[in-house]
């Protein structure tokens, strides 16, 4: 089983696309996928046609009074089921804070799910907070869409400063670039220019086009609608470089 968180400490970067385009291509080449919809406003269970709660709400699932194999649902898809999100996420970070070893708490409920699936992609809201540091101890890559801006670098830096100074040291970063606008020279200069100080920035992106937006019309993956469109081919060359980084190492 192999778990990728989708996480920024911004919003608004394409996590949610990220998480449900990459998970769909995940499902399409054979593997048993799973997306969790942590982030409250339920985004990705959008997408999927699937309501936005979960029996017994987060409290009872953290506690384990709720499995989490019996609180996931199916989607329109072969290979890929949904652990929706719940309105009682927004107060997921107490709810963890009251157990033992706050920090491993979603890890040590998605570890008996490592029978059923072969991917696990985690859908992150965004900050950083107990729920983010439960994230980067789960996961096994963190993808990290960002828009090439000057924040979004400073944004960057700040994650990798958090995750020095706690030591987090496991998990592999996989940053790219999102939203991509050609005709601007700020973007262009930023995608040439950070490789050189970060090499573990992905060579692929996500250019900014409408056919990201028609997701929310179709509530759909774009591979299931428009595979053909600018998006579409960038999230397989996406999906194909995340997946071989795995397999060089």
């Amino acid at each position: 089983m192999r778990i990728y968180g989708v996480y920024n400490i911004k919003g608004g970067v394409g996590k949610t696309a990220t998480a449900v385009n990459l998970a769909y291509l995940s499902a399409r080449d054979g593997y048993r996928t799973l997306v969790w919809d942590l982030d409250p406003q339920a985004a990705a269970t959008f997408y999927f046609r699937v309501k936005a709660r979960i029996k017994g709400g987060g409290r009872k699932m953290l506690r384990g009074q709720r499995e989490l194999d019996r609180l996931i649902k199916g989607t329109d898809f072969d290979n890929l089921d949904l652990l929706p999100a719940d309105f009682s996420y927004r107060n997921m970070d107490l709810m963890l804070g009251e157990a033992k070893k706050p920090a491993k708490q979603l890890l040590r409920l998605l570890r008996p799910l490592s029978k059923e699936f072969d991917r696990i992609f985690l859908d992150c809201p965004p900050s950083i907070s107990l729920v983010s540091e439960n994230i980067f101890r789960a996961a096994d890559a963190l993808l990290i869409p960002s828009i090439p801006t000057t924040l979004s670098l400073r944004t960057y830096e700040q994650l990798l400063s958090f995750l020095g100074e706690s030591k987090t040291t496991h998990v592999a970063l996989m940053p790219f670039f999102s939203m991509v606008d050609r005709r601007k020279q700020l973007h262009l200069d930023i995608i040439e220019q950070m490789p050189s100080h970060h090499a573990e920035v992905l060579s692929s992106y996500i250019p900014s086009a409408s056919d990201v937006e028609l997701m929310g019309v179709h509530r759909a993956p774009l591979g299931s609608f428009a595979p053909g469109g600018p998006s579409g081919r960038a999230y397989e060359r996406l999906w194909r470089e995340v997946e071989g980084r795995f397999s060089r190492g």
